[in-house]
């Protein structure tokens, strides 16, 4: 075909838009969107083809075998110019006050298109705002009725909360009887929104889109290593909005990873703090350190233990693991909630197939695991792959109960693991299912990971994926989805029990006399001995901190630059927006500070030569933004780490009869970030577990 008077190849099933594309053209839009089905209702995309009566909507116009299409004439302008005009004949005249302001495509395309004059003399419409619950401001008066909210709602969040009512000059975007929307991917409307219908209402009004500076970086409030910009102004984090990547999240934000941006300057750890007499005194970093110092001067190592939390970045980790083993303590672990992972092999703690590989599989087994809730994004793909096979063409089903809808029809098979034996002896009708899929696909959670019984859970789903091909020659569907994002570069970087070493539940339990917690607050606190010295380094003054002896304040992931490994494996990099509040520092710099008053100093100075040292540990740390090849040992695993026990919970032989239970009661307080953020707080309260209440 040719378009412009250059001739462009293209697939089969193009449309004239995605070919004018593809010859380097661009065509203005409001409604198409590359990731929605083609609604082709704001006529903006009009082309002219030739030999065709008049304009069409290059949108949703297929191109065929020696079409030529031309988008610059004298017709097509015009065309495009009476479209913007009607377009605009109801918009209000408020981009001043209008948060899309700078960034909005409307403004743009009237740039080019529109007239600078109304001809319009008639009364204006008027759209009455809808509430759409705590995150989505909306200015409904704004709307084109681009349907673009309605398409996402429905076909990518899988909740049709969003639809059309009336027709021509009365129609308008609603909800049904003024319902909050109820996905945690809602925050993607704002993106999606060509005009300020939709804009952020935690955010409104604070800054404008130009006055922004902007730092790639990664989310860390799950596992899916979701590619951000952050946004800041002066020294303040101001929004996060996510970055392209298609092997990871597409173009799409978790609500948790964008809206929790508040709690990064609330309950913030910004000096440190020595406990004197029972109660906690500001002090200096000297005094931290040297204090410090004399409490450990005469402990052994095999009394001093450390817990990673589920938001530190692998330099702070690997620096950690050097310090505990300069003072010669094996007392590690990365697993506050007791975790069992198959340490043999890098296979057994990663989503083998990768993100992208959900793309790929023609049926799914979910264990223990509700990815609504707890990858968001990734459950968004499990989506998108149905919506591709059609309703029947990609069966699913769970075992364990979940909270919510997934969003997609899947078969109940069990509430507990009983449920593996009948797939495994055949008797179940799913196995058949699995049997015959040419890429079957098992995803194993932390309801089943964290189970006394967890050990037999994974040997049960290791030999069903065996058995049905899941695991087979260049396919691996056996998965293991984690909630934690930094769990996965702990684990590649041998942070757990060495020889003799205590887990993270044996720490808890007086098995130390020094506790060294690296961010971690998610278990309870009651469990920490009541004679253990305990030293918290982190940034946030959450449950661990009250318990602290000494705090010695750290970074947030927007304050310094990290690296951090997805659950596939994915190695990737992020870089610092603002700097950490008061005499904050970055993790790996304090321990570095801390490691030369002990006279033990760590041997590295700078973030590059801390990153030498992580790559030394394990090589994946040198693939950045690719899934590394799993090695089959590595420095600080290997054998240090099968010959310590590889649960943190007591394992029990069988399967056991209890349910799964889901991992997340609470989707949006997860961690010292989303329990401080006042947003969040709100989510918790209009979405959060229904409390029963006494009746009276």
């Amino acid at each position: 075909m040719i378009v412009d008077g250059t001739p462009v190849d293209v697939p089969a099933g193009f449309s004239a838009l995605q070919a004018c594309e593809a010859a380097g053209k661009e065509i203005p839009r409001f409604c198409y969107h590359e990731r929605l089905s083609v609604a082709g209702n704001c006529r903006m995309c009009l082309v002219q083809v030739v030999r065709a009566p008049k304009p069409v909507a290059s949108c949703g116009f297929p191109v065929s075998e020696g079409m030529e299409i031309l988008t610059d004439t004298e017709v097509v302008r015009r065309a495009r110019r009476a479209v913007m005009e009607f377009l605009l004949i109801n918009h209000p005249l408020d981009c001043p006050i209008c948060d899309q302001g700078g960034e909005c495509d409307l403004q743009d395309q009237a740039y080019g298109y529109g007239s600078g004059i109304s001809r319009y003399q008639e009364a204006k419409r008027a759209v009455t705002d809808k509430n759409l619950g705590p995150l989505v401001k909306t200015v409904m008066t704004r709307c084109i009725q681009c349907t673009r909210c309605v398409r996402f709602a429905t076909e990518v969040a899988g909740t049709p909360e969003l639809g059309m009512v009336s027709r021509g000059e009365n129609a308008e975007i609603t909800t049904y009887v003024e319902k909050a929307l109820t996905s945690e991917l809602s925050g993607n409307l704002i993106d999606i929104c060509p005009v300020g219908a939709l804009t952020a209402k935690p955010s409104a009004f604070h800054a404008r889109s130009w006055e922004y500076k902007k730092t790639d970086s990664i989310d860390v409030m799950d596992a899916v290593g979701t590619n951000i910009q952050i946004q800041a102004r002066g020294g303040e984090v101001m929004r996060i909005v996510p970055r392209v990547n298609d092997e990871v999240n597409e173009e799409w934000l978790s609500d948790k990873g964008r809206f929790s941006v508040d709690g990064l300057k609330r309950r913030r750890l910004d000096r440190p703090w020595v406990r004197v007499h029972g109660k906690l005194m500001q002090a200096s970093w000297q005094e931290a350190f040297v204090s410090l110092a004399r409490r450990l001067d005469g402990v052994s190592g095999y009394q001093i233990g450390a817990i990673a939390g589920d938001l530190c970045d692998a330099e702070s980790l690997c620096a950690l693991k050097d310090l505990m083993t300069s003072l010669g303590s094996p007392n590690l672990d990365c697993r506050q909630d007791n975790a069992w992972y198959d340490l043999n092999a890098r296979e057994g703690y990663l989503f083998n197939s990768g993100i992208l590989g959900i793309e790929e599989a023609d049926a799914l087994l979910l264990v223990g695991t509700h990815p609504r809730h707890e990858a968001p994004v990734l459950n968004a793909r499990i989506r998108k792959r149905l919506l591709e096979a059609g309703r029947g063409g990609f069966p699913i089903a769970m075992i364990g109960h979940p909270l919510t809808d997934p969003t997609y029809p899947a078969e109940l098979l069990g509430d507990g693991p009983e449920v593996l034996e009948k797939l495994l002896d055949g008797s179940h009708a799913f196995a058949e299912i699995l049997k015959t899929a040419k890429r079957p696909m098992m995803i194993i959670g932390h309801g089943a990971l964290t189970r006394p019984d967890a050990s037999a859970i994974y040997d049960a789903c290791k030999k069903l994926a065996v058995q049905t091909g899941a695991i087979a020659e260049g396919w691996n569907g056996l998965n293991v989805l984690h909630t934690a994002a930094s769990r996965v570069g702990a684990l590649d970087l041998g942070f757990l029990p060495g020889t003799r070493g205590r887990n993270a539940s044996g720490m808890l339990r007086g098995g130390v006399d020094v506790l060294w917690l690296l961010g971690a607050d998610e278990f309870p606190i009651d469990k920490i001995g009541a004679d253990t010295f305990v030293v918290y380094q982190g940034h946030h003054g959450d449950a661990a901190a009250a318990r602290a002896d000494i705090i010695l304040p750290g970074a947030a992931y927007t304050e310094k630059p990290g690296t951090y490994v997805n659950t596939e494996g994915r190695v990737q990099r992020s870089f610092r927006a603002v700097f950490p509040p008061g005499e904050a520092r970055e993790d790996w710099r304090i321990l570095r500070a801390f490691s030369e008053v002990i006279g033990k100093t760590l041997p590295y100075d700078t973030l590059d030569a801390l990153r030498d040292r992580m790559a030394e540990v394990n090589p994946v740390f040198r693939q950045i933004g690719s899934v590394a090849q799993p090695s089959a040992q590595i420095e600080g695993q290997g054998a240090s780490a099968s010959s310590a026990p590889a649960t943190s919970a007591a394992q029990e032989e069988g399967l056991a009869a209890s349910a799964f239970r889901p991992v997340m009661q609470d989707y949006y307080q997860t961690n010292p970030i989303s329990r401080a953020s006042p947003t969040m707080a709100d989510c918790s309260r209009v979405y959060g577990p229904v409390r029963a209440v006494a009746a009276e």
